[in-house]
């Protein structure tokens, strides 16, 4: 009589053939053996063929999420960020440039006065510019003299006061633009400053104050970043498929983009092959990230485009409607695990875009097959106009990409909608809780990645996707009362504490959206 045969769960060709549309949460790794600490787990990955992360995160080019300050934000802690393209082509190109002009994680935009003018409001001053910059001729490429604290104009009581009256006189509180945080902290110290600008080809970029630089060095310890050959920060920007695309991507290659991001909705269409082969063409040395795709056909058809990388998701978002409106979508689950089987065959990463709400979702993600994930982060240091007060708490506004508030704006043409005369939304604006800074919040959920990664014997995204197509790897299907029992349950209500990096207790209340 022979033995029994016991086998725990599926791998993932089973699972992922069987006809259905699986969603993050429908289906769960089983635990492989650990001979490894979680300090031992790398998440390097590459955005694209040519651009390389040492954190598999990247922030959506959404127009509540990133611009200039959330890309410096990302590229410092070793991930990316893709400027939204819900603007004129000539702000995009400025935030690009302003990204690649910094090597420090604050962005101001000083206010600049000469010695005979005067300061007649508070206007000037505000929390990301609580000094204004006194120089010869008042422009930023003139001689700097020195600078005017706003906590010592409110002191004056004489508006008509000129500057060089009680401005602060100085001319050593300049450091060279490729300054971190750390070497300016210590030229503080030498020379006991409470300010610094920083200066590049003798004009000033920002103002650094010391306690902002105190603040900064609070959170986790930062790496060196993702920082290009010429020594600046990598930034990318999205563009749509349009003749007038084609004069965006001009002016984003001369700001020194470094990949650019094809943004539609669904990016098996003519228009998006052509503007594949034309920026190849015209840019052979720049990456272009082709989607949004969720099947296998689609993916052969922009490879064979000559695209450097994908976005996976067709209507996952949080904020997205379009597998409501029209009907066609495919679950994140499947779509990243079949979208990353042909592309991996082509040497072309995968973004997984949508879906995600905590960082397990980030792990099953990653291990199906994608190299990075779409991260729709909201972070205190940037975009303060967007927080506001609903019920007591702190929210930001967060809207879809396909709503009708951001087709207003241009967002259209992603859904291939620009010359309708009705506009169909796929999409939705609502507001999503305060998290807090993006620099402590990435290193908080990288950390708990690392873990899940142990928990699989997967020390690096190669090795877990390796462990998965030999089939060592297994899955099951998570049935709707396992979900339940795999979450926090049988609480009237619950904290959940956890402990940061630098040691101390906070409280991590709300979920983050994607």
């Amino acid at each position: 009589m022979s033995a029994l045969i016991f086998e725990d769960g599926f791998s993932s060709d089973q699972l992922f053939n069987q006809g259905y549309s699986y969603t993050y949460d429908d289906v769960i790794f089983l635990p492989h053996h650990i001979d490894f600490p979680t300090d031992s787990v790398h998440l390097a990955s590459n955005l694209s063929r040519c651009v390389p992360l040492s954190i598999p995160c990247v922030s959506s080019p959404m127009d509540t999420v990133t611009e200039s300050h959330m890309a410096i934000s990302m590229a410092a802690l070793g991930g990316i960020g893709i400027i939204h393209s819900n603007l004129t082509s000539s702000e995009q190109a400025h935030m690009v440039r302003s990204v690649k002009s910094r090597r420090v994680l604050l962005l101001s935009n000083p206010v600049f006065k000469s010695p005979s003018d005067r300061i007649q409001s508070d206007d000037v001053f505000d929390a990301s510019n609580p000094y204004v910059l006194v120089t010869e001729s008042g422009s930023p490429n003139s001689k700097l003299l020195g600078y005017v604290a706003g906590k010592d104009w409110v002191k004056l009581g004489d508006e008509e006061v000129k500057i060089y009256d009680y401005m602060v006189n100085c001319t050593d509180f300049t450091v060279p633009w490729s300054y971190d945080l750390g070497a300016i902290g210590e030229y503080m110290e030498e020379k006991k400053r409470d300010v610094v600008a920083t200066v590049r080809d003798n004009e000033v970029v920002d103002v650094v104050a010391k306690e902002e630089v105190e603040r900064i060095k609070g959170y986790p310890k930062l790496g060196v970043g993702t920082v290009g050959p010429d020594g600046t920060w990598r930034v990318g920007a999205a563009i749509g498929t349009r003749e007038s695309d084609k004069e965006r991507l001009e002016e984003l290659v001369k700001a020194g983009v470094d990949v650019v991001v094809l943004d539609s909705s669904q990016g098996n269409s003519i228009y998006q092959i052509e503007m594949i082969k034309y920026v190849k063409k015209m840019y052979s040395s720049l990456d272009v990230v082709g989607g949004n795709v969720v099947t296998v056909s689609q993916v052969q058809n922009l490879i064979e485009a000559g695209v450097d990388g994908l976005r996976v998701g067709l209507g996952s978002g949080s904020i997205c409607t379009t597998q409501e409106v029209c009907a066609v979508g495919r679950g994140q689950a499947t779509a990243v695990y079949k979208v990353a089987s042909i592309a991996s065959q082509s040497g072309v990463p995968v973004i997984a875009d949508g879906g995600i709400s905590n960082s397990g979702h980030i792990v099953k993600a990653l291990v199906l097959g994608a190299s990075t994930v779409y991260c729709s982060y909201h972070q205190i240091l940037n975009l303060l106009e967007h927080f506001f007060s609903f019920n007591g708490r702190r929210v930001k506004k967060y809207r879809g990409m396909g709503s009708l508030e951001a087709m207003t704006k241009g967002s259209d043409q992603r859904y291939l909608g620009d010359t309708a005369k009705l506009k169909i939304a796929q999409g939705v604006v609502g507001a999503v809780a305060d998290k807090g800074s993006v620099l402590k919040f990435i290193p908080y959920t990288m950390q708990a990645v690392k873990q899940g990664f142990q928990d699989l014997g997967a020390s690096s995204l190669q090795s877990a996707h390796d462990l998965l197509k030999s089939s060592v790897l297994r899955l099951e299907v998570r049935t709707e009362a396992a979900q339940v029992e795999g979450g926090v349950h049988g609480l009237l209500f619950s904290f959940l504490l956890v402990t940061a990096v630098l040691g101390n207790w906070e409280l991590f209340r709300v979920p983050f959206c994607i």
